[in-house]
């Protein structure tokens, strides 16, 4: 089957501290094929990041956006969510850990109309540098955690690289600031059981805390919370604008 990734995907990059990173990584996106446009969200950064991003701004397909005070990723994500019109939307980090070339291991399945969205996987048995182990044990215990209370069978819960059909991502109601928005995100996709979530394996060049990584230790204790939260106790009617066969349906 032949087929067609151009300009298919609008790339949200939530920004934060990312003065030696930003410009680079926003120039590897460009430059894939698959790329239509490129929403930046500034998350009140306090380093050189704006003055950085001002460089950019006179490019077409590069939106940006500021937050003026730092509220956390998932902040950053559902400001540019509504602003993405491309068929297919990924999330992005702004530094180097996960790499724009493995885009179309990701939109494959959508592209088939075999999933509704796609995990891509940083455990799932690909070559890369070898990465800290309670960090990883921590991530794997996450997902098993997730998996338990969501009742679907992930291998990568925290992973960045999740990318959706665009009327299922602006179909969910969202709320995390910070980095539960991936357990959030988990957690709704799950209780829909109308959506199709395919993983796929992705390369992974984890960075290390010298160079800017942020999560810590807490974001893994607020995640268990989080976990619980949306899987046991929130309002699952609350987790959707419209009933998911309306929004499938016109899909």
């Amino acid at each position: 089957m032949n087929l067609d990734f151009n300009k298919k995907l609008s790339v949200i990059v939530p920004v934060f501290n990312e003065e030696k990173t930003v410009v680079e990584l926003v120039k590897r996106v460009l430059a894939r094929p698959e790329t239509g446009e490129i929403i930046i969200i500034d998350d009140g950064s306090r380093d050189n990041t704006r003055r950085e991003l001002e460089t950019l701004s006179g490019i077409p397909a590069v939106k940006i956006f500021y937050q003026e005070t730092n509220c956390g990723k998932g902040a950053a994500v559902i400001r540019g969510i509504p602003e993405a019109t491309r068929p297919f939307v990924i999330i992005q980090d702004a530094d180097f850990e996960y790499n724009p070339d493995d885009y179309p291991l990701l939109l494959a399945p959508l592209l088939e109309d075999k999933a509704d969205m796609v995990y891509g996987s940083r455990f799932m048995g690909t070559p890369g540098q070898v990465r800290y182990f309670r960090h990883e044990m921590g991530n794997k215990v996450l997902t098993f955690f997730s998996n338990l209370c969501s009742d679907i069978h992930l291998t990568d819960m925290e992973t960045c690289y999740k990318c959706f059909r665009r009327e299922v991502l602006q179909n969910l109601n969202l709320n995390s600031q910070r980095f539960g928005i991936e357990v959030e995100f988990t957690a709704k996709l799950a209780k829909s059981r109308r959506l199709r979530i395919w993983e796929v394996p992705v390369s992974y060049n984890p960075r290390k805390y010298n160079e800017g990584k942020k999560i810590t230790w807490k974001d893994g204790v607020s995640a268990i919370y989080q976990i619980i939260k949306y899987n046991i106790f929130a309002d699952k009617k609350k987790f959707y604008k419209r009933p998911w066969d309306e929004v499938l349906d016109e899909s």
